[in-house]
């Protein structure tokens, strides 16, 4: 099933898409994958075991296994970007978590991004709403309206929760959507929106594929600050080298870009490592 025009009108105007089944066919190839990318790096965080405790976090993920660098040329995987934010889209990044508790409502990016964004979430194990499901508020990815404002101002970053404050409301009764998954449902969801998690186990598994619209040539400077967020993860380069060396020409129209402005990452990394006592978990 390719994203349809039916689609996009539903993600534009909720923020959110629930594609049920996609991936139905080959979810035993990706459960093995993931399992194989995170054995080549020790099994956790930081090359230490998952320890049931803290997120283990791994970014880049997909682009460590040819096979999951593979699903960005999937026709029903690319049409979704292709479709949202057009056909020169960049494939930003991937991350690959074990997550622990609960994830507080937040957005990923919110006013200082102004290039539309989404992400495409894989859960390997079913989610419900009891059991960790992501939730959604639908059109809080509207920023500047009145709804989407007074929402941003209720909980900036999920270490500032004022909805209780402001709303009388915990984590748990926010109004919105619970989208329970089984393995083989793709999600997807728009940067700006404001996602949570509550309850799960402490080994919950999911990884993410992010895009985002291609940069005009005068703002290029803007996309090369943003690639300094990733140091955190202490990754050299915009992408691994397995998506490097396995992309087709079709592929690597959607790596370009931020592969031309990563020359400064490898020195801010280093610096990073010397400050910093373990990759960023998130």
């Amino acid at each position: 099933m390719l994203f349809t025009d039916t689609h996009v009108r539903f993600f534009n105007t909720f923020g959110f898409l629930k594609l049920p089944g996609l991936f139905a066919n080959e979810i035993e190839q990706i459960d093995t994958a993931f399992t194989e990318v995170w054995d080549l790096f020790g099994g956790g965080h930081a090359g230490e075991s998952h320890d049931n405790r803290q997120r283990s976090m791994l970014v880049p993920f997909i682009d460590q296994s040819q096979y999951l660098s593979s699903l960005i040329d999937d026709p029903r995987i690319h049409s979704i970007p292709a479709k949202i934010l057009g056909d020169d889209y960049n494939y930003m990044f991937s991350d690959g978590n074990f997550f622990v508790g609960p994830t507080h409502w937040h957005s990923d990016r919110y006013y200082d991004k102004p290039y539309n964004s989404l992400k495409v979430a894989f859960y390997l194990d079913p989610v419900t709403k009891e059991s960790g499901c992501l939730r959604v508020i639908p059109g809080t990815h509207n920023v500047g309206d009145t709804f989407g404002n007074e929402v941003q101002e209720a909980m900036p970053h999920s270490e500032r929760p004022y909805h209780q404050e402001l709303w009388g409301l915990t984590g748990t009764d926010i109004p919105s959507i619970p989208l329970e998954s089984e393995p083989g449902d793709v999600l997807v969801f728009n940067h700006k929106i404001k996602h949570a998690a509550y309850g799960g186990s402490s080994t919950r598994r999911m990884f993410t594929i992010g895009f985002q619209e291609r940069h005009p040539e005068h703002d290029l400077e803007r996309l090369r600050e943003e690639l300094s967020d990733l140091v955190r993860f202490w990754h050299p380069r915009a992408y691994g080298e397995t998506m490097i060396e396995t992309a087709s020409p079709s592929r690597m129209r959607h790596l370009e870009q931020r592969l031309s402005l990563d020359g400064h990452m490898a020195a801010l990394v280093q610096k990073a490592q010397n400050e910093m006592s373990e990759p960023s978990r998130g």
